[in-house]
């Protein structure tokens, strides 16, 4: 029970790293060229980030967290259709 109270307490605060892993999601994706081969999804990662920080500001973070996961996924998704599979 208390571990559960602890987790719960830890999600209330700001999502500092979550919100550094959208941005630093999209800057990837963006610098290998995803505005040209994805740009649908750098632009809905973009506007997830967005939506984001004014959460953020707001003082939603329950929101904010959620808004930047899914903009750092979709900056994923934009990265993996500009860059080839790894060969081994």
């Amino acid at each position: 029970m208390t571990l559960l109270m602890l987790s719960a307490g830890c999600e209330s605060g700001p999502p500092v790293q979550e919100m550094s892993d959208a941005r630093q999601a999209i800057s990837i994706a963006r610098e290998a060229g995803a505005a040209t081969a994805a740009g649908e999804d750098l632009s809905q990662a973009e506007a997830l980030l967005e939506s984001a920080e004014k959460n953020l500001a707001g003082r939603a973070y329950s929101q904010a967290r959620r808004d930047a996961m899914q903009a750092k996924e979709k900056a994923l998704n934009a990265l993996a259709t500009v860059e080839p599979p790894e060969q081994n």
